[in-house]
């Protein structure tokens, strides 16, 4: 018996477990994660950016989180040793079209606490980036890069030390609830609680169907592909290079990002993968792909943005296409300057009625918690994300 089960040992789940142990250390709590170790997903498979809350609508959960979250996580890197590195990153506004797009951008930030962001105009660009070419652009000084993995088992060893239990390898099957506790049924064995958290990342959604069956949003898996730039190139990019978000588009674009780990990537594209944890082209699950496109959103999607999703799956099969997208911030790069990189998958909640959800969404229900949308900036946001879901926990005891 436990007063909570948190199912999901990645770095929102680890978060959450943190912060409600941090906030009322008497209660029991238990971490469960499928895999044989923490972060193995979308925490371990993304760019590593700290990100500012430049790009999210004012008093959105994504901007207080984000912005919340940001300071909570250099905290915490500092009194753990933690490096990261706030290096700054340009956006760059390559076409006549992505000017007031940019000066958007700019009051966005602005409106969301961001001091000494600085307009640059195309000449000034070389001085942050030399190799970049753009007609106008934005230094973002609060931007940084860290490695994620690392965070997120810090996290867990925090957790663990302070009397939280860890257990790997319990893939969660089912939840029998009634008015006053929840069963988790794995395939190891059973816990009972008082309160089911549920942080399951890629499938939350089908966590979140074992107690809500009509959930109105599904999880579609978006892989982002990376290249890698040669070691002999890495001196094209200093720091952090981003384009101008299309706004017909629900991802960034390709960018540059230098790595806390060393090493400069370059990408990634978004196209849909079939299956939730594919990320190779050759990781199909029928059954998950199924789903996928029998959701009547995700139809939606497909027709809204079609046009711009070809793009994206023909970048995925030309790297001389890829390279050309990078041209435009890099027109140096080329492609034998590429090497094949990792690549990670979104968990993207998309509703019935064709939306993809653009904040982080937690929903509740009697004995469990829901966090069914949490991508990017949720590694940033993780430790004010799971503040949010500690008060929203705590106030059940």
């Amino acid at each position: 018996m436990y007063d909570i089960v948190i199912i999901g040992g990645g770095i929102v789940g680890l978060a959450t477990a943190l912060q409600i142990q941090n906030a009322s250390p008497g209660l029991t709590i238990v971490l469960l994660e499928k895999e044989s170790s923490l972060a193995r997903h979308q925490t371990g498979n993304n760019s590593g950016v700290i990100h500012s809350g430049l790009y999210y609508k004012p008093g959105s959960l994504k901007a207080t989180n984000c912005i919340r979250g940001y300071n909570l996580l250099l905290d915490f890197c500092t009194t753990h040793e933690i490096p990261f590195d706030l290096c700054g990153k340009i956006v760059v506004a390559t076409e006549q079209q992505e000017l007031p797009l940019l000066e958007n951008l700019f009051i966005r930030g602005r409106q969301n606490g961001l001091g000494n962001l600085k307009k640059l105009k195309g000449e000034e660009l070389k001085e942050y980036e030399p190799h970049v070419t753009g007609l106008a652009g934005m230094f973002v000084p609060q931007t940084g890069i860290v490695d994620y993995t690392r965070v997120a088992n810090k996290y867990g060893e925090v957790f663990q030390k302070n009397g939280g239990t860890v257990h790997l390898g319990e893939k969660v099957l089912d939840i029998q609830h009634s008015s006053s506790k929840s069963v988790v049924i794995t395939r190891k064995t059973s816990y009972t609680s008082k309160l089911v958290i549920n942080c399951a990342g890629l499938y939350s959604d089908k966590v979140a169907r074992m107690t809500v069956p009509d959930l109105n949003v599904k999880i579609i898996p978006f892989r982002g592909e990376y290249y890698k730039l040669k070691k002999d190139k890495e001196h094209l990019v200093k720091n952090l290079i981003y384009p101008v978000p299309d706004p017909n588009f629900p991802f960034l674009g390709v960018h540059f990002t230098r790595m806390a780990k060393g090493g400069v990537e370059a990408g990634p594209n978004a196209v849909l993968a079939f299956s939730r944890e594919g990320y190779k082209k050759s990781d199909i699950r029928v059954g998950e792909l199924t789903e996928s496109l029998a959701w009547p959103g995700f139809r939606k999607v497909a027709a809204k943005y079609w046009r711009t999703g070809m793009g994206e799956m023909y970048r995925s099969f030309s790297k001389a296409a890829f390279t050309k997208a990078l041209q435009k911030l890099l027109p140096e790069i080329q492609e034998s300057d590429l090497a094949e990189g990792g690549a990670g998958v979104r968990a993207q909640a998309c509703d019935r009625n064709g939306g993809l959800v653009d904040d982080f969404l937690i929903l509740e229900n009697t004995g469990v918690i829901n966090v069914c949308n949490a991508p990017s900036p949720a590694a940033t946001s993780s430790l004010a994300i799971g503040e949010t879901v500690s008060k929203l926990a705590l106030a059940r005891f």
